[in-house]
Formats: C-alpha cells, structure tokens, sequence
C-alpha cells in the first residue's frame, strides 16, 4: 500500500507541475524563446490568490481565475512592447532580455513582498479522505484536477479555434503562415499572453500546496526546463506527460534516496534524455 500511496502523491504533484511547464513549452515552441520570465509570473500568480484570500476571502480555486487574467494581460503587454522588437533576433538576445525583465519583476516583488515565506492556509480545508488505508489530500486532489483541466482546455483551444490554428501553424512556419494573411506579431503576443496565464493559474493552485517567495521562482523554472525535455518543447500534450513523468520520478526517488535527491534525481534524467532523445518524449524531430 505503501508504494500505491506514492505513487497517488506522485500524480497529483506532476499534475500540478504540468501546469507550471505547459505554458512555457508553449511558448518556447511557437515563439522559440527561453522565457526566463516564466517562474515569476508562476510566484506572482501564486501571490495575487494569496492576497486574495487573506485579505477578501476568495479561495485560490477561484482566484486562479483573475491571476490568469491579470498576469496574462501582463505578459501581452511585454511581448508587444518589449519582446516582440527582437523575437526574430537569434535566441541569445531573447534570453537575455526575458533574464533582465526576470531580474526585474523578482526584484519587485522582493520588494513588495519581502522574501519571507508565505502560504494560503484554508479555512475551510477539503481535508483527507481514507481509502482502505490510502490517503487522499482532497485539497491537493482538486488543485491537481483543476491544474489538468486548464491543460485540457488549452489544448482544445489550439486544436479547434481560429486563433489556436493559426498559433500552431506560425509554430511550423511563420513566413508561409504570414503569406496566408496570418498577422504573426498579434499571434505571437496572444501565445505569450497564454503562457502567462497558464503559469499565473498554476501559481495560484500551487499556493494551497507549497509556501510561496520571490526566491522560488527559479526554483519553478528549472523544474519547467525540465518537464519541457522530458515530453518535447511546444507539446501540450508532452507537458502534461513530462510533468508526471517528473512528479512521479520526484515520489519515488523521495522515498528511495531521501527528499533533498529528488530534485537531483530528476536532473540526472533531465541529461539521460538529452543525450539519447533531446526531443522528448512526444516531441517532433525537427523542433528540438
């Protein structure tokens, strides 16, 4: 029962962690860009739900809603002002501009915040339900749920709407997408914006789960690094499978080589696929 009980911690943490990646794989493949910037909106999503429900009592299922929102309205603005000047530039100038505009708002939340360690604590929590000796967070449960749901839907929006066809085909060919009256720097922003939002909702769910600071946002990154090489940059569907990948590789290498290896059990995997399939699990051979 012991290893069925991991492996249930397992699933819920790589739903969670598919929702931090699947936003910053999206990105990364449509745009190719290393959004450095995308660990700080996670923490600045996780606090819009935490000051949310400390100061009007709105529950961070709820404020994930408004995070989404706010951060991505947040990240359309950056890519349209700031990022699109040089999206065409090689990767190096993106990443560094992403890095300094990281610098930036993880400075301003230091400030805003302090770094002291913060967690939404419920009033009113789901507690745990008892399964013949399997325990079921529920809270943990519904955030894993709700962070699934997100993915799903995004998923839905590129395979079935206007915008979502013409994101996927800038991601295969941007030149011939705009001959085909495809407007490239508004579909690019829309993506950015989507990222954003993916990653501000997955914040705001991560709060009932983990204490939240400014400090953890690279913390987050590297994790979404991760989860990207293992299912395939650009791939919804390889962040949702990378992520439970991760988090069941996170459960298990807890229990076996202690909690402070997890992190590095997962790295170690992390340069196995790089080495023998840098594409990913799901990813297409052309987009490594």
């Amino acid at each position: 029962m012991i290893y069925v009980q991991y492996l249930v911690n397992g699933l819920f943490l790589g739903g969670l962690y598919a929702c931090i990646a699947a936003g910053f794989s999206l990105v990364w493949g449509v745009m190719n860009i290393i959004n450095m910037l995308h660990g700080a909106f996670i923490v600045l999503g996780a606090y819009i739900a935490f000051f949310s429900h400390s100061l009007f009592g709105i529950h961070p299922f709820v404020s994930m809603i408004t995070a989404g929102i706010l951060v991505g309205l947040m990240g359309y603005l950056i890519q349209r002002g700031l990022i699109n000047r040089v999206v065409a530039k090689p990767v190096l100038v993106t990443l560094t501009l992403t890095f300094g505009l990281d610098l930036i708002l993880n400075n301003a939340m230091l400030l805003a915040f302090t770094a002291d360690y913060r967690k939404v604590v419920l009033e009113n929590p789901l507690g745990t339900a008892n399964l013949g000796g399997l325990f079921i967070p529920l809270d943990r449960m519904w955030a894993m749920l709700l962070a699934v749901a997100l993915i799903v839907a995004v998923y839905l929006v590129l395979r079935v709407s206007r915008i979502g066809r013409a994101i996927v085909a800038v991601r295969c060919d941007r030149d011939a997408a705009s001959l085909m009256g495809v407007d490239v720097a508004r579909t690019y922003a829309i993506t950015f914006a989507i990222g954003a939002m993916m990653a501000a909702a997955a914040g705001a769910l991560m709060s009932v789960v983990f204490p939240i600071s400014p400090m953890t946002g690279h913390l987050f990154l590297g994790k979404a690094f991760v989860i990207c090489v293992l299912g395939g940059v650009g791939s919804i569907a390889g962040a949702l499978v990378g992520g439970l990948v991760l988090g069941l590789m996170e459960s298990f290498g807890g229990m076996l080589l202690g909690p402070e290896h997890a992190l590095t059990l997962s790295f170690c995997l992390l340069l196995v696929l790089l080495v023998f399939r840098p594409r990913g699990l799901m990813g297409m051979k052309g987009f490594e």
